[in-house]
């Protein structure tokens, strides 16, 4: 019976889909946390249930800000600390065994690699599941589907940021299952539908308030959707989206300024404010305005067209999703036109929105951390549209379809190959502009051959940190960083070597498997 299930399960191409994603998560781990962004965040996560404090002391004030009773706080949302909270309860007890006792004082630490580990895969794994969901529901066939999925995860900044663990992953997962999930509400009526698609929105805004626009931009994609598909009666599903989705966003809104009081004793003001206000205190030669004093064309431009940032050479599927509306706009389905006009509209928003602050483009990130989420939802169905209508583009525009495809994916996995901080500790001495994606090949190459130094890669800025040097120049996966800073007794080592190669020979295992089930498909 269990050997009929197990061949039963590597027929159904949803589970090696989801197999797929898990073993893509767990290959790409560095063990680190990616910034110390994250690295707050797990403190906050930690704080909730032990005695530690959300911010130490001597952080302070490179990072945290006071709160009520002159409480040093961290200055992020709640949301991704909660997502944390049950990897880290684990994670902590497991980091107190006896085999790990000479070894969780260093870094990167056994708590932060079950944490991220374990984490990153579960998000990988459910963001597979409601991207497959929400294609077949935009009428994209199996095949179709899971190639699209695939897409996402391999050939946009989404795989990056599965390495690197900021918010980004998470907040696409929830906006995309709040799309899905509301959209199911659209065609089928089912209030529970809508119901569990406003708790996913609502979850985003205790992630990062500025997801109120994700908020906006599911409104928006559902009355877009309901004109152009001619659902009746329109005004009696407005006011059935409003008696529903309304109290829940009002519900996870109220728990976010519940935080912000019980941190900082205002409801009305946002950390943002609070430790914009502290820094001009501290530093008061900074520019009237402070953090929103980047001129505006400045901030706009910047993610379009700037070599450090440009989402089009950092998310090239973008380009073949703008090729395809130009080329096959009448041949789209309603939906689809929907929610290319919403992902178009929300991705234009988030540019605006960022453009006047100080640090628009999210240092230190891959690309622009800001908007790369949204640039993922605009191009989500570039690849799934390229196959669908292959025959009536034309060879032409299915190869050039094909190499855009194919210069994304190398270009997401070279942004594995390094810890992110490299290029812009180089940048320090190589000035702006610098065209990142080109240098980060440069590194690759350089690295490979042992010419770091003879081509002038290593920089003196690179070396003012001891161990973020032996970061920078080791490749970012967890056995070959654990070899190069020296913190784990070789025998682990070699086991860990040993398991991320079968991993990854399973990873190609699946994968060719799910090419002979959808070749069976079709």
């Amino acid at each position: 019976m269990i050997a009929l299930d197990l061949r039963r399960w590597f027929r159904n191409p949803v589970f090696l889909l989801a197999l797929a994603a898990g073993l893509i998560a767990f290959v790409v781990q560095s063990g680190e946390l990616g910034t110390s962004d994250t690295q707050h965040r797990l403190q906050t996560t930690h704080s909730f249930w032990t005695a530690e404090p959300p911010v130490f002391p001597q952080e302070y004030p490179e990072f945290g800000v006071h709160g009520r009773g002159g409480k040093l706080q961290s200055w992020y949302g709640i949301g991704q600390s909660l997502l944390m909270l049950p990897a880290d309860v684990v994670a902590t007890y497991v980091a107190r065994l006896p085999i790990f006792a000479t070894y969780d004082d260093t870094d990167p630490t056994v708590r932060a690699i079950l944490v991220s580990y374990s984490t990153n895969i579960l998000v990988t794994v459910f963001t597979a599941l409601v991207c497959f969901r929400f294609l077949r529901q935009l009428e994209f066939d199996v095949r179709q589907a899971v190639v699209g999925v695939l897409a996402l995860l391999l050939s946009t900044t989404h795989l990056h940021y599965t390495q690197n663990m900021m918010e980004n992953n998470y907040i696409f997962l929830l906006t995309l299952t709040g799309l899905s999930f509301q959209y199911e509400w659209l065609r089928s009526g089912s209030r529970r539908a809508l119901l569990l698609g406003s708790c996913a929105f609502g979850l985003n805004l205790l992630t990062r308030l500025t997801t109120g626009m994700d908020l906006i931009a599911g409104a928006l994609f559902l009355l877009l959707a309901a004109w152009l598909e001619e659902i009746r009666p329109l005004w009696h599903r407005c006011v059935t989206y409003v008696a529903t989705a309304v109290p829940v966003y009002l519900s996870f809104a109220f728990l976010d300024r519940l935080y912000q009081f019980h941190r900082f004793g205002s409801f009305f003001n946002t950390y943002l404010a609070v430790a914009a206000r502290e820094q001009r205190e501290r530093e008061p030669s900074l520019p009237p305005g402070f953090p929103f004093n980047t001129p505006f064309h400045t901030g706009f431009f910047g993610p379009l067209f700037a070599p450090e940032k440009s989402i089009f050479l950092f998310d090239p599927l973008l380009l073949l999703m703008l090729l395809l509306c130009a080329l096959a706009w009448k041949r789209f389905s309603p939906v689809v036109k929907a929610y290319a006009m919403m992902s178009g509209v929300l991705l234009l928003g988030y540019i605006s929105f960022y453009a006047r602050i100080a640090f628009w483009s999210g240092d230190s990130a891959w690309g622009d951390r800001y908007v790369s989420t949204t640039v993922e939802l605009a191009a989500l169905l570039a690849v799934p549209l390229l196959l669908r209508h292959r025959r009536q583009l034309g060879t032409a525009v299915w190869a050039l379809g094909l190499a855009i495809w194919a210069i994304s994916t190398v270009i997401q996995l070279a942004s594995l190959a390094f810890w992110l901080p490299l290029e812009l500790y180089q940048m320090d001495n190589f000035g702006h502009p610098t065209w990142v994606i080109a240098l980060r090949f440069k590194n690759i190459v350089a690295f490979a051959l042992g010419k770091m130094t003879a081509w002038g890669l290593n920089t003196p800025a690179m070396k003012e940190d001891p161990w973020d040097y032996q970061h920078i120049t080791a490749w970012n996966f967890l056995p070959f960083l654990l070899q190069r800073v020296g913190v784990a007794p070789s025998w682990a080592v070699h086991v860990l070597f040993a398991v991320w190669a079968a991993v990854l020979a399973a990873l190609a295992g699946t994968l060719w498997r799910l090419r002979g089930v959808l070749r069976g498909l079709t």
